[in-house]
Parts: C-alpha cells; sequence; structure tokens
C-alpha cells in the first residue's frame, strides 16, 4: 500500500503574522497524526514574506514535541547553506530526543535572491558541492568521515534518522550514487528521472533499494470545482512570485479571482495550476493511481495549501479515507 505524507511550508495568511503560521503547523500537524499520515515535514525558505518556515530543524522539533507517533522531518534542509558538523548535529539533537521518528530531506537550493544568497554567506556554486557535502554529512553519523580528522558529531555519530535527497536538477542521480530514497516532484520531467535514478541505484547501508516518494499538489473536495478552488491561493502566490519576485501571503480564492489579472499573471496562474491533482473522492483515487503507477511511487508527499485551514484541513481528512 502507497504511504501517505504532508509537507507544511508554514505558509502565511493575508492579515496574519508569521508566528501564528509558525503555530497552526503544529496545530496542523497534531492533526495529520490523528488522520493516519505516514510523515510530517517542513520546510527551509529565507526572506520570503508569504512564509514562515525558515528554520527547519527548529521547527521539527516542536513538531516532533506536540506529535508522539507520525514520523517528524524536512522538506527540506537546503545544505549549501550550512556545514555538514552542524547539520549532523543538529538532526542527532533531534533523533536522540525522538527515536525512531526523525526525517533528514535535504535539498541543494541556495537563496532565491542575490541579496539573500550574501546574506546566507553561500551561492550557487555551493550547490555544485552538493554531493561532496552530502558525502561529509553522511560520515559524521557513520563516524567514517575524513574531511576533519578527530572531528565528531556528537550526539548523531552512530545514529540513523532516514535520509532522503530532493531530487532538484542532478539529484536524482545523486540520491542513486549514496544509495539513499529521493524526493521528486509531479513534473514533466518525473517518469525518466525516477527511471534514471532506480538504473543507477547503489545498494548502501542507508537504504537496500531505490525509495521514490513524489511530491503533488492534491485536493479533495465535494466536488471536482470545490477542490480546484482551494488550490487558487497557493497558485495564485506562485504567479506573484514569477511576476513581482516575491512569494506574498496567502489570500482568499474569491478575493484572487475577482481581481483584475494581466495576460503575464493568469498565464503564470495557469501555469502553477498545471499539474495539480483536485476533484472528488473517486475522481483523485483514479488520478493519484495514475500517479503511482507512472512513477513507481513508494510514497506520495502531499503539499496543498488553501487560504481558510478548515477547508484545507477537510481536504486532507477526505484524502486520508482514501
Amino acid at each position: 500500500m502507497t504511504r501517505y505524507s504532508i509537507l507544511d511550508r508554514s505558509l502565511v495568511r493575508a492579515g496574519q503574522d508569521p508566528a501564528r503560521a509558525l503555530r497552526d503547523t503544529v496545530r496542523f500537524a497534531r492533526q495529520a497524526e490523528e488522520l493516519g499520515y505516514h510523515r510530517f515535514w517542513v520546510s527551509e525558505h529565507h526572506s520570503v514574506p508569504g512564509v514562515a518556515g525558515s528554520a527547519p530543524t527548529v521547527l521539527a522539533a516542536a513538531v516532533a514535541a506536540a506529535t508522539s507517533r507520525i514520523r517528524v522531518g524536512t522538506g527540506g534542509v537546503m545544505l549549501p547553506n550550512h556545514r555538514p558538523l552542524v547539520v549532523a548535529e543538529q538532526f542527532g539533537v533531534l533523533e536522540s530526543l525522538y527515536p525512531g521518528r526523525i526525517d533528514m530531506g535535504l535539498g541543494r537550493s541556495v537563496g532565491f535572491t542575490g541579496g539573500i544568497r550574501r546574506a546566507l554567506g553561500h551561492g550557487p556554486a555551493d550547490a555544485g558541492e552538493f554531493g561532496e557535502r552530502l558525502e561529509e554529512l553522511l560520515g559524521f553519523l557513520t563516524g567514517k568521515q575524513q574531511a576533519h580528522p578527530g572531528v565528531h558529531a556528537y550526539p548523531a555519530e552512530g545514529l540513523r534518522p532516514e535520509v532522503f535527497v530532493l531530487a532538484m536538477g542532478a539529484g536524482a542521480d545523486i540520491a542513486a550514487e549514496h544509495g539513499l530514497p529521493m524526493v521528486i516532484g509531479n513534473g514533466a520531467r518525473m517518469t525518466e528521472a525516477a527511471g534514471r535514478y532506480r538504473a543507477a541505484f547503489r545498494p548502501s547501508e542507508w537504504a537496500a533499494r531505490p525509495y521514490v516518494m513524489v511530491a503533488a499538489n492534491v485536493a479533495v473536495g465535494e466536488t471536482a470545482a470545490a477542490a480546484a478552488y482551494l488550490q487558487v491561493p497557493e497558485a495564485w502566490a506562485t504567479a506573484v512570485s514569477r511576476t513581482r519576485g516575491a512569494f506574498p501571503p496567502l489570500s482568499p480564492a474569491a478575493e484572487i479571482l475577482a481581481s483584475e489579472m494581466s495576460e503575464r499573471e493568469r498565464g503564470y496562474l495557469e501555469e502553477a495550476r498545471a499539474g495539480q491533482i483536485h476533484g472528488t473522492a473517486g475522481e483523485v483515487a483514479l488520478a493519484l493511481d495514475d500517479l503511482v503507477e507512472r512513477s513507481g511511487a513508494d510514497e506520495v508527499l502531499v503539499t496543498m495549501n488553501t487560504y481558510d485551514l478548515d477547508e484545507r484541513l477537510d481536504s486532507y481528512t477526505r484524502l486520508a479515507r482514501l
């Protein structure tokens, strides 16, 4: 049976502050656990007005403390922004406090703008060193790293959080080379990347076989139109980020659809909605069956956000019933 999990980026709603978004994430994690989802992940974004999730290991600790069974992790920590020793130590603390429940999802992205990259002290060149940093990080966990003789990542050494690579760009090849599970978006290159990953996968002490998690935006409603309506706020924020350079807080769908849009904005809105899955329970079940068949996914990571939190919970509840 395919597992279903949740990625929550702690998106801010219009008229609310980021602190409320973070508290809502912790509350949502408790609800996800009650609904039976397998994992609950948080993300890393910097200097984004509409995203409160900037410190994923800190937020993951709060989520783990508020729950008792669901796996908790990051989708992901952007390794180019951090030293492998520090990342290993942080996950060592998490795994020590919440043994058997921690996931370490790692990505290759750097800051969205030049200003953010300068503030973080890292740039595009660091993304190219992801493979080497990943190997160093894994070495700190196993105690076998050679880059810094005599240095140990306590309390991480000897612990085994589950490790995932977010497969953007060359991520699928890096995951295969290191024998790690991978996460890939439901996009045009999904099937090709998943096939390439499986073909090149090298079994490791972290995973004996390939494991593919597909991230998808999924909404379930009483009607297909109601489900599609839920996805408008996040799609619009994505379109705004493409045209104005900043992902804004989520606005109500009715307000968005009643507003004046340029042709460019409308085009980006439709582009953001492409590939999303929405419909009634029966329609979504068929669409997910097709997604799993095409990708061979072992797990689906659901990423849907909307303005109204009660409507979001209703969609996830309907999905859990499938």
